[in-house]
């Protein structure tokens, strides 16, 4: 499945103008990055992926329309699933790309 480009382009705007913001192909998606961190990705399965702060993880899977992010069979700290039921809005897709692009931008540059 390819990555939503709608959704793409949404992330695109939130992320206009962040320095070191960067765009990459990965994981069968389309991702933001800032200063080489992944931040936010349109995803390939639909929806976003996202990197969050660690210790708000559990918080942020309570709430609705997130999942864990699975690799390997190994569910990841500091990165969840977004579903496309959870981006309904503009405004909800500002929210998530938010906090990933906040937290990329708290970390070393790559």
């Amino acid at each position: 499945m390819a990555y939503d480009e709608a959704l793409a382009e949404q992330l695109r705007e939130v992320a206009a103008g962040l320095p070191g913001i960067s765009e990459r192909k990965m994981f069968g998606g389309l991702a933001f990055l800032v200063h080489g961190n992944m931040a936010v990705a349109a995803s390939g399965s639909g929806g976003l992926l996202l990197r969050v702060p660690p210790e708000r993880t559990a918080e942020l899977l309570g709430e609705p329309h997130t999942d864990e992010f699975v690799m390997r069979e190994r569910s990841m700290a500091g990165w969840l699933r977004v579903e496309p039921g959870g981006l309904a809005t503009y405004d909800d897709v500002e929210r998530w790309a938010e906090i990933g692009l906040d937290h990329a931008a708290t970390l070393p540059p790559k």
